[in-house]
């Protein structure tokens, strides 16, 4: 009897210190054979290409870069690059998304079947194709630098990007970061003075305009205190191109375009699916109490809502983050696009992928975090 126990006890262990053994011996196999290979085609393993100089040209780009610059410099570039277009789509296609699937349970018939051609067509066509879509549209229909359209002073838009002046900060501008500063944590306090009023009273505080004029009015009266430290490098047309200023350019314009699109578009059912899941009763009792729509939307449906829309949309989040690498097809500077410049003028590969896999890998692991706490924040606590 103590054999065959013994022998159940063991049998589990010897089987799955086989598999481990088996995992390790084909990877190594398949790091011998690679490194074999670099060998023959005199290809130098390692991550010390990050320290020579790039000589690459990039032209968006939220950190100071030159050609001059380093390898490693310029993957950075990239990722940045990366994290500010996915950042940016997240929140707009968040917005966007929300706005559709309220759109989708519309009574207006029209409102929501024009919600439902939106949702089939973007969840239905590759993104890629949207890419293309929105850069090919972008360029055909802005018009040359020399016939550039200015809907505002110093504002140009043509088949080249919007180009804008570009804020500098002078001195004194730190006492205007500061009353903002100031602003937003009196923002901060008002909010709970009001809701423990509303707690205890039934009753808050006009929060919402208060802190609106806070956060508007308290930096803008620093500012003009301080002299108005801000000054303006204003874009100007020299030859076929504009120089100076800031300017937004149709690549990142048309990824993020296609982003917000595409992913709003399945966010939308999320909503519309967290939408649907809340009991009618919820919505009897609130009408009961004499809410109107808008306010039956905002405090009664999207609250219970958050809890069925957030595992899903966390999915839509890092795939977004995925997607963006396809930022390489129409000439955005993101991480797959300068790490592929690398790669074709130092054959390092093996390094690069894995530098790509390490990064959005970490991205997508701190996004699911953040939502996994949200989720936990929201969600029903059983009694």
């Amino acid at each position: 009897m103590q054999a065959f126990r013994l022998k159940e006890q063991l049998v589990p262990i010897l089987t799955q210190t086989l598999v481990v053994g088996a995992i390790l011996y084909v990877a190594l196999l398949l790091f011998q054979n690679t490194q074999a290979n670099l060998e023959a085609r005199n290809i130098a393993s390692g991550f010390g290409f990050l320290s020579v100089e790039s000589g690459m040209p990039i032209n968006d780009s939220l950190l100071a870069y030159a050609p001059a610059d380093t390898y490693g410099r310029a993957f950075l570039v990239g990722i940045v690059n990366t994290l500010f277009v996915s950042a940016l789509s997240i929140v707009l296609a968040t917005a966007l998304g929300v706005l559709v699937g309220v759109a989708r349970v519309s009574a207006n018939w029209l409102v929501a079947r024009l919600a439902a051609v939106y949702v089939e067509l973007f969840r239905n066509i590759p993104l890629l194709l949207t890419l293309f879509f929105c850069y090919s549209t972008l360029l055909a229909f802005l018009p040359a630098p020399r016939q550039s359209l200015s809907p505002l002073a110093g504002v140009f838009i043509n088949n080249r990007g919007v180009f804008a002046p570009r804020p500098h900060w002078l001195d004194g501008m730190g006492w205007v970061v500061l009353a903002l500063g100031l602003a937003a944590i009196g923002a901060v306090l008002l909010a709970r003075r009001s809701k423990r009023l509303r707690d205890e009273t039934g009753r808050g505080l006009p929060a919402g305009w208060i802190s609106l004029g806070l956060i508007a009015g308290l930096p803008t009266l620093a500012y003009f205190l301080a002299g108005r430290p801000i000054d303006f490098d204003v874009p100007t047309l020299h030859g076929f191109n504009f120089k100076g200023g800031m300017v937004l350019r149709p690549e990142f314009t048309a990824l993020l375009t296609g982003l917000v699109l595409y992913t709003a578009a399945f966010i939308g059912e999320n909503v519309r699916s967290g939408i649907q899941s809340v009991d009618k009763g919820q919505l009897d009792a609130a009408k009961a109490l004499g809410l109107r729509p808008g306010s039956i939307m905002r405090k009664v449906i999207l609250p219970q809502t958050l809890r069925v829309c957030i595992p899903a949309t966390t999915n839509d989040y890092t795939s977004l983050v995925k997607n963006s690498s396809l930022a390489v097809a129409i000439g955005y500077p993101d991480m797959v696009s300068i790490g592929g410049t690398i790669i074709g003028q130092n054959d390092q590969a093996i390094e690069v992928i894995g530098l790509w896999m390490a990064v959005y890998l970490t991205i997508n692991l701190v996004l699911s975090l953040g939502m996994n706490w949200c989720n936990a924040k929201v969600r029903l606590v059983e009694r």
